[in-house]
């Protein structure tokens, strides 16, 4: 199975090191040197990681044969692809692939269904699941700790304490009407 590990960002100097975003919580696993990468786009690969560095938070990867400016340029935006045992886990009980979390069924804590994911957009800040509502709407929740209460893989469901508005935008509370109280 494949599994999207990073894409690749600005060069970084001259001597052909790009920076890059980090999209597995196991970087030291799947980016160290000697690591073949698949890419996407196919034709910028597959790429072998010669170096990696971390400079001001950011890792720095330099590439065998890549080695200047122009050609660690071109790989911009290439999205740099491990190749996984689908059923290998990660370390952390806490963690998750996403091929893990795909077609989980999202239900709130009584039991009432929501959709199920259909996609996982990875953010900056933080990562989204994608529901697809039995309407055919989409619905957008964030992956954190205090809205995604529980993922249990082995009944396949995700379950979700949505704030107000996250799934009914009818019960969405204005700002207009919450207590002046509660903001002191």
């Amino acid at each position: 199975m494949q599994l999207v590990v990073a894409r690749i960002g600005r060069a970084h100097g001259i001597k052909g090191e790009v920076n890059v975003e980090v999209r597995t919580d196991e970087p030291e696993l799947r980016l160290g040197p000697g690591a073949v990468l698949a890419t996407d786009p196919a034709t910028a690969g597959p790429l072998t990681i010669e170096t990696g560095r971390v400079h001001s938070g950011r890792l720095l990867l330099r590439f065998e044969g890549v080695r200047d400016r122009s050609a660690a340029e071109a790989l911009r935006n290439t999205l740099l692809i491990a190749e996984v045992d689908p059923e290998q886990l990660p370390e952390d009980p806490e963690e998750f692939y996403d091929h893990q979390l795909m077609d989980l069924d999202v239900v709130l804590a009584d039991g009432t269904e929501i959709g199920r994911i259909s996609d996982i957009s990875h953010l900056p800040s933080q990562d989204l699941f994608i529901v697809e509502r039995p309407d055919g709407s989409e619905a957008m929740i964030p992956f954190v700790e205090e809205i995604v209460t529980e993922i249990d893989l082995e009944n396949q469901r995700a379950v979700i304490d949505p704030p107000p508005g996250l799934i009914d935008e009818s019960q969405a509370e204005s700002a207009s009407s919450r207590d002046p109280e509660d903001e002191n």
